[in-house]
Parts: structure tokens; C-alpha cells; sequence
């Protein structure tokens, strides 16, 4: 099966898992409207002041990020491959009275069409992307081709090392590497559901109970050095990588303690490891 097949099949699986996981945020478009934000503080400083910055949202899923920098001031572009969540993201965008501009598009077509046709002063992804990437190097080119000169590309996500576990914190699997394939029976699951509120900042909703996707995923393992490497390779400079010995609002493992901000840390019998990375790369 090639990476494209895989990457469509991971579109199925997505539409079929959006309104599981809406069905638990709560009136978001309220909260937003109210000056609400999704966002974590570990994006927000890598980002900077986006205030009058053209914005680009990789893989924005349901919206409710893109908006949340659009109330910031940056005007905003989202792209994800699921037709289920650009749906959601414009009715949120409508309903909360806060403008962007949405695709529906495959992220390596959508980069490859707009390479060097448009210039964006920040690139951002987060959490849960580079495991959907089946090409790390023709995905870094691409941020590349449309990040503008002096922008800055963001990356926060979930620490390869952090998958090395099982749930209850043993010792279980190889370091990510090479970008294996690996696939999914179960298919996307409703992690906004399982983060017990942490997900959900407008409010947790009960919602769908019991979700069960009947649409396999494909994920892609790959190391922190690869995705480093990928984006040194596409001639980006990496400002920053920062490592963080917890997850932000995800409850991943057995026995996590929420800390205030929904940081989500492992059981104090558990020594710290990191959780997450973040990344700031640069074209000059």
C-alpha cells in the first residue's frame, strides 16, 4: 500500500471519529466568542506575537486552534485532510464570529500547489501530526516552499521516546525510527472523550458514549533526530527544541496527575521522561 493510500484511508477514519469527539467540547463557539482560547502556553511562546501575520494551520483538524490565533490578531489559513473536520471548523468559524480561511486537501497536495505561490510569516502543527506523516522530507520541503523569508515554523507534539510505553508505564516498544508504517484495526479513537476534560476547555460534554470506529488508521513512526533532520535538510534553521516532561491536556497513560493548566504528568512512582517536544525552525 503506498503512503497515499494509507494517508486516505487515515481520511476515513477521521470523518468517521469528528463527531465523536465535537459531541464532548462544549459550546466552543461561545467560548470563543467570549475570548476563550484551545491554545496551551508552550505554542503560544514559540509562535511569538501573531498579530497581523499571515498564518498557516497544518493539519488543523476541527478548528477550534486556527480560531483561537485568529483572535490573536494572525490572519489564518487551515488544512486538513478530513472533509468531516473542515465541516466542523467552518460552522465554528461561522458560529463564533471569528474569520479563516479553510481547506480540505491532503497536506502534501496542498503544500506542493502552493509552493512558492504563497507566503505564510508562520507555519504551525500540533499534537498528533508527525505520526500522520508518510514522507518526512517531501513534508518538510513543503513547509519550506511556503514559509515566507524571516517567518518561522512551529511544531509541538507527542515525544517518540513517550511511545516506547504501554499504558501503564512499561517498557514495551522500540524507539520510533525510519518511518515504519504501522496500522491501527481500531482506527482513530475518541481521545477528547478519554482526556476527561482536558481537551475541552468551553466545558466537557458526555456526548457520543462508547465510540467505535469501524475505519482503520495507518501511522508512521518516526525519531525527534528525523523530524530535526528533515527540517535542517529543507533548509531550515532550528532556533529552538525544547523537551517537556509532561502532556498538554492529553491523558495518554494509566494514573496521570492533571496539574493546574491541564498539564497532564506521569504518577509520581514514575520517573519524569519527556511527554512532548516543540520546535522553532526559521528561513532566512
Amino acid at each position: 500500500m503506498s503512503g497515499r493510500e494509507r494517508r486516505e484511508q487515515n481520511r476515513r477514519s477521521w470523518n468517521a471519529a469528528v463527531g465523536a469527539h465535537e459531541s464532548h467540547r462544549g459550546d466552543l463557539a461561545r467560548f470563543l466568542r467570549a475570548g476563550g482560547s484551545t491554545l496551551f502556553p508552550e505554542e503560544l511562546e514559540l509562535l511569538g506575537d501573531v498579530r497581523g501575520k499571515t498564518l498557516l494551520h497544518l493539519m488543523c483538524n476541527a478548528g477550534g486552534d486556527s480560531l483561537s490565533l485568529a483572535r490573536l490578531g494572525a490572519a489564518v489559513t487551515g488544512v486538513d485532510i478530513s472533509d468531516a473536520a473542515i465541516g466542523a471548523a467552518r460552522r465554528l468559524s461561522e458560529a463564533a464570529g471569528i474569520p479563516a480561511e479553510f481547506h480540505r486537501r491532503d497536506v502534501y497536495d496542498w503544500l506542493e500547489e502552493n509552493r512558492g505561490a504563497r507566503r505564510f510569516e508562520r507555519v504551525f502543527a500540533s499534537y498528533g501530526v508527525v505520526c500522520w506523516l508518510s514522507d518526512l522530507d517531501a513534508w518538510a520541503a513543503g513547509v519550506a516552499g511556503v514559509l515566507a523569508p524571516g517567518g518561522r515554523f512551529v511544531l509541538v507534539d507527542f515525544h517518540p521516546a513517550a511511545m516506547m510505553f504501554d499504558r501503564d508505564w512499561n517498557l514495551a516498544h522500540d524507539y520510533y525510527a525510519g518511518g515504519a508504517p504501522l496500522e491501527d484495526a481500531a482506527g482513530v479513537g475518541d481521545y477528547v472523550a478519554e482526556s476527561e476534560g482536558g481537551l475541552t476547555p468551553a466545558g466537557y460534554a458526555a456526548g457520543v458514549r462508547d465510540f467505535r470506529n469501524p475505519e482503520a488508521c495507518h501511522l508512521f513512526r518516526w525519531g525527534l533526530g528525523e523530524v530535526v533532520s528533515a527540517l535542517a535538510g529543507a533548509g531550515l534553521r532550528v532556533l529552538v527544541l525544547k523537551e517537556y516532561p509532561y502532556s498538554n491536556g492529553e491523558r495518554q497513560f494509566a494514573r496521570m496527575r492533571e496539574l493546574p493548566g491541564r498539564r497532564m504528568y506521569p504518577p509520581e512512582d514514575v520517573p519524569a521522561l519527556p511527554l512532548m517536544y516543540g520546535i522553532s525552525a526559521g528561513r532566512s
